[in-house]
């Protein structure tokens, strides 16, 4: 496979910064066991700006069934064609791939599902510890009395191009009719106050828990981490799912 990169889009062939290259050159040679929170901040703020280049296979489906561009930190005194993650962000997500760092090592550097570049996309950074989201590892549902408000959600937390990848991922998956929904908790305490994505399905639509399974997982690579998200029954919320 390979990423369809536009030659004569000048965006797509501007050099990174040069001090964030050099930045990432150095970290990279701090030992994993060294790696601490300091050291991930800096990775972070710099990896999208520095130049890197593409690995000799260019796509490739990693160990946990996604596909990830394969991209390569660079020296300085080779010659190389630069791929700038920021200056070729659109055209990644528009793809439908994640990112990985240096893949060809023993063990890679970073691995950026397709998710992490959404919120880079949409909030400027690849990870947000704070939101108005549900935790995403407590259990998931709706309540049989509990209160909610019921939307759609807006292309700041939802755009189109997310909703294109996710619509024909659960089609490909046997959804004939993919539909979801914004659904708002507590909604008159500002304290309390959370917000989940909602879908019509549910395991029994499904040959199997395992393939229910496979499905949320790779729904949950899509979206940002810190989104929270699972399905309901479509007949059980009036008015609310939409098609995606």
């Amino acid at each position: 496979m390979k990423i369809n990169n536009n030659n004569n889009n000048q965006q797509d062939s501007l050099l990174g910064d040069l001090e964030k290259t050099i930045i990432i050159n150095q970290l990279m040679d701090t030992p994993f066991s060294e790696r601490d929170e300091q050291w991930r901040d800096h990775f972070l703020s710099h990896i999208d700006g520095a130049n890197l280049k593409l690995g000799e296979t260019e796509v490739a489906i990693s160990r946990d069934g996604f596909p990830y561009i394969q991209l390569q930190t660079v020296t300085t005194d080779e010659s190389f064609q630069a791929f700038v993650i920021k200056n070729q962000l659109d055209t990644v997500l528009e793809q439908g791939f994640g990112i990985t760092i240096n893949a060809h090592l023993d063990q890679p550097d970073w691995v950026f599902s397709y998710g992490d570049l959404v919120n880079h996309k949409l909030n400027g950074s690849f990870y947000t510890d704070h939101s108005i989201f549900s935790d995403p590892k407590d259990y998931l549902g709706i309540n049989k009395d509990e209160e909610i408000l019921v939307g759609q959600p807006s292309e700041e937390i939802f755009p189109d191009f997310l909703r294109r990848q996710i619509r024909e991922f659960l089609q490909y998956s046997g959804v004939k009719n993919p539909k979801i929904m914004l659904i708002a908790r507590n909604y008159t305490d500002e304290a309390r106050a959370s917000q989940d994505l909602v879908f019509n399905f549910i395991p029994v639509q499904f040959p199997s828990e395992k393939e229910f399974n496979t499905v949320m997982n790779t729904i949950q690579w899509f979206l940002p981490k810190h989104y929270s998200f699972f399905g309901v029954d479509e007949l059980a919320i009036e008015n609310g799912f939409h098609p995606l």
